[in-house]
């Protein structure tokens, strides 16, 4: 049910339905939902709930010794299958687009426009580990294309930091004081054992299924498909 109304709203060819299958989506979708910390559910919150918790880039075919500017080559490059990832509502606008903020050039890694949340979305991407300063420059970033590309009509900016991994209590702490709505997602540059996802998916219900009913996140919602994602 879940592909099917995916395929309804975002038309997938039979090889994108194929690829979102083998890449556990519905996993990984479904394990973004679940309750996490006060300060990463606000930020949740605030960018529309359109983004994952992790995504797998196998599509770039790139080594995991590879620089941070290589990745943001190679997916500029594979611009269709990132899309196709991160959800096709995204319009690329550029790559190290640059701001100006005093005397200071600064250089978002990926810039792109959501449809859906009429605003612009900045991608920072990082090989390692998230670290806490990667906030404020986020924070940043958002401050100034607010001032110098947001319209009237749209709403405030969204950021999107990338890492290779994170800790979500660092990312709590560094978020708990953030204005800026901003989202810390891991990434794969190859595909998960889709039996690894199924089991993580099945230990997340069996604990829902635990708590009591005014504290019970309806899993069955999730089978509507992309609805919650804008």
């Amino acid at each position: 049910m879940f592909y099917m109304n995916m395929c309804v709203k975002e038309k997938y060819s039979a090889r994108e339905l194929e690829r979102q299958i083998d890449s556990g989506y519905y996993e990984r979708f479904m394990l973004s939902q679940k309750p996490l910390s006060p300060a990463i559910e606000a930020s949740r919150r605030a960018t529309g709930n359109v983004f994952l918790d992790h995504y797998v880039l196998e599509f770039l075919d790139v080594p995991d010794s590879v620089s941070e500017r290589d990745v943001r080559k190679s997916i500029t490059g594979n611009l269709k299958d990132f899309i196709l990832e991160i959800g096709n509502d995204f319009t690329f606008i550029g790559e190290e687009h640059r701001v100006q903020v005093g005397k200071h050039d600064y250089y978002v890694d990926l810039l792109f426009y959501h449809r859906g949340l009429s605003c612009l979305a900045a991608f920072e991407l990082k090989i390692g580990e998230f670290k806490p300063e990667y906030v404020g420059k986020m924070n940043l970033y958002l401050e100034a294309l607010d001032r110098e590309m947001r319209k009237e009509n749209e709403n405030p900016s969204v950021g999107v930091i990338l890492c290779a991994s994170k800790d979500d209590e660092v990312v709590e702490f560094a978020l708990s004081r953030s204005l800026s709505p901003t989202m810390v997602s891991e990434y794969n540059l190859k595909l998960i054992d889709r039996k690894l996802l199924q089991k993580k998916l099945k230990e997340y219900i069996e604990l829902a299924e635990t708590i009591s009913d005014d504290e019970y996140v309806d899993t069955d919602v999730f089978l509507i498909g992309q609805e919650k994602r804008g």
